[in-house]
Formats: structure tokens, sequence, C-alpha cells
């Protein structure tokens, strides 16, 4: 009773420096619960940059209800969005969220991860990923969050180790509800997981798959995340949430997209490397009338493009070496 009593105080104190700033409940972006099967919902991000505006709310997340607790998949991009999920869930049911499991690391997945720590959930992850969290690149991203996503992103905001690192796949069950988690990295991020719930035929797949907009590459390993989205559609789902974007009841055609623009990158930034061409004029010379019209093209085209010219320079590199 008195631990129950003290995790409740904790979450309390936690909300409490959000009350009253500048952002009331009426002009927070709205965070609606979707229905994907018996007992298992999720929320939409928005497709937009991170703001104070949007509280950083720019991923999804979800959630399975047992009989022994609530499941969440992903924590979202701050603590305030953390706490407006436990109270879109507690609309839902009375269970408490007992575990977290995180997709990746990526800021906008796992700043609300210190309110459900608050509230005693467990944090499950990929071993990969205690490198990130301990690395320069995670503490400059939250030095710079907390001036750039100000108030949401704080002082008090810390990055949350997991309580269990798991390092393959790994079957979790909660109230009689089996979990099954799987390492797909290294893919958008060495740490990749994806959590398979068969009783609700439902694949929440991270950021291995973005719907409806053009994916962030990053620094990715392209080729292997072919390779694991090809491994999404092993899975007898009938739907799939994925990291950004509406959860998917057609994934061998959504997911299609995501693998195709993937494709595309490498072949076109790959022909250039092969041919000694200079970015820009690859760039220039690359027909991009597939995507163009997609959410966050005018973002994130450009970087995906040079961060994929660069890999394929390195590859290219390794290979002469053997």
């Amino acid at each position: 009773m008195r631990h129950t009593f003290l995790r409740a105080l904790l979450a309390l104190s936690l909300a409490l420096p959000f009350a009253g700033l500048a952002g009331a409940a009426d002009d927070e972006p709205p965070l609606q619960t979707v229905q994907v099967g018996p007992n298992s919902h999720y929320v939409q991000g928005l497709s937009q940059l991170g703001s104070p505006k949007n509280q950083n709310f720019i991923s999804n997340a979800g959630f399975v209800i047992t009989p022994a607790g609530v499941v969440v998949v992903d924590a979202l991009g701050s603590p305030r969005l953390a706490e407006r999920l436990t109270q879109a869930i507690r609309r839902l049911t009375d269970q408490p969220v007992t575990h977290v499991i995180v997709t990746h690391y990526h800021a906008d997945h796992i700043y609300g991860l210190q309110h459900f720590k608050a509230l005693g959930a467990q944090i499950v992850a990929h071993g990969s990923a205690r490198e990130y969290i301990q690395s320069d690149t995670a503490r400059l991203r939250l030095e710079a969050s907390r001036t750039e996503l100000a108030p949401w992103i704080g002082a008090s905001t810390r990055i949350v180790p997991a309580d269990t690192w798991i390092d393959g796949p790994t079957a979790m069950k909660v109230g009689g509800v089996v979990f099954q988690i799987d390492h797909v990295g290294p893919s958008h991020t060495p740490e990749d997981l994806t959590v398979f719930v068969p009783s609700e035929k439902l694949l929440f797949a991270g950021d291995l798959f973005f719907n409806g907009r053009l994916p962030f590459v990053g620094k990715a390993n392209s080729s292997q995340w072919i390779l694991s989205l090809e491994r999404l559609l092993a899975f007898d789902a009938r739907a799939v949430v994925p990291g950004h974007g509406a959860a998917s009841t057609e994934p061998k055609k959504d997911i299609a997209m995501t693998r195709d623009y993937l494709r595309h990158l490498r072949q076109s930034m790959g022909q250039a490397v092969e041919d000694f061409v200079p970015f820009e004029e690859a760039y220039a010379r690359t027909d991009w009338s597939a995507f163009e019209h997609m959410p966050m093209y005018g973002f994130a085209n450009r970087m995906n493009a040079y961060n994929t010219y660069l890999l394929l320079e390195e590859e290219a590199l390794g290979q002469k070496k053997r």
C-alpha cells in the first residue's frame, strides 16, 4: 500500500509542472485512441517536426489491455504526452500500465518513459541501445530538446534505461497474452524491435515502417532495413502499427512504399557513387516524382539521399579493401 501511494505521489509531482503552462488543455494537440484489435489501441502522431506547439507529438504509441495490466509500446516524445496517453488508457480500463516496450531509442519515442517509470512500469528494450543512451549524441540531443521543445522537455526530463535488456527473440506473457518481441536491427537503428501480439493479430513495427509519409533514414543500415521489411510481411497480422502514420490493414501495399523508397535511394545514389558523380549532380539528376507528393518530403528527402550517398561510398570503399 505504501509503495502504491509513493508511486502515485511521484506521478502527480511529474504532472504538476505542466499545470497552468501556456498550453492549456484546449490548446494541446489532439491525442485520440484508435482501436486496432479486440483489446489493442494506438495513438497517431502528427506528420510534423517536433515543436513546443505539438508537444513533440510526432510519433505513434500503442497499448494492449490484458487481464493483468496494460502493455504500452513506445512512450511518445515528452513526459506530458505520456501523461496524456495514460489518461486516455484510463478512460478504457482501470488496469495499471505494467510494461513499456521500446521499439528503439529515438527521442520522439522515449522522452515519455520517465512518466511510465514513475507509475511502476517495467521498461523493456534491446541491449544495443545501451551504447546510444550513454553517448554524447544522446546527451546533446536532450540538451537541444530542452531549448527547442521547452517547456515540454525541460531540466527534469531524462533518458530512462530499460529494466530488462533483451538480446534476441523474446516471448513475454502478461495476463495470458503473449507478446513476441523480435530484434530486427540494425536497420533504422541498431536496437530496432518489433512486437507481435498473436491473439490480436497485431504487429507493432516501430520506425521500420513509416505509413503514408517519407521515412527519416539518417545513418541507417538501409540494406538491412530492406531485409527487415520483408520479415514484417511474414507475420500473420491483420493490422500493423507503424512508428509514424496510420495503422495499416494492407501491409503488403503500405510497407512496400517504405521498401521501394529505400531501394530507390540505394539504386540512384549507388549508381552515382559507382560512376563518381558528385552528390549535388546526382541528386539533381534523380527522378523523385514517385515520392515528392508525400508528407515530409521537403524536410527529409535531400538529407536521406545525402546520408545514403555517404553510406554507399563507405560500402564501396569496404569492398575495395577486401
